[in-house]
């Protein structure tokens, strides 16, 4: 055997090395692509059901969300009727305190000077006797 010929089996040796290590890699790649694509498939299937469920949950949360701020009106209107309300009331009361206050004031010293006046005149007849 001559160089070259020793020179050609070891190149052939390395040539197939290589060729083999390439397989396997190839291989090895070919694995993990496809456990890549199982995994797409199963976040895929994940994200469908997310978004099965999640639509659905939008469309109550939308209708809540309605729902409250038709209530939060109904609510504002209720609270301005009763400052409304609130606001009658303490007119009509200080109203009715204005109107009644002196003429109350008036018959009660009326009262009481009558009383006072009724107490002397019974005094007197009976230091009289």
């Amino acid at each position: 055997m001559s160089a070259g010929d020793i020179g050609a089996a070891v190149g052939g040796g390395v040539g197939l090395v290589v060729a083999a290590v390439l397989v396997w890699a190839v291989l090895s790649l070919r694995r993990a692509v496809d456990g890549l694509e199982r995994a797409v498939e199963a976040a895929r299937g994940t994200a469908e059901e997310v978004r099965d469920g999640a639509v659905p949950l939008l469309g109550q949360m939308r209708e809540i969300a309605s729902r409250t701020e038709g209530e939060l009106a109904r609510m504002d209107d209720l609270l301005q009727t009763a400052s409304s309300i609130s606001v009658t009331v303490d007119s009509a009361s200080r109203l009715a305190y204005l109107a009644f206050s002196n003429p109350v004031i008036k018959a009660l010293a009326f009262a009481s000077g009558t009383g006072r006046a009724v107490s002397r005149l019974r005094r007197r007849r009976e230091d009289g006797r």
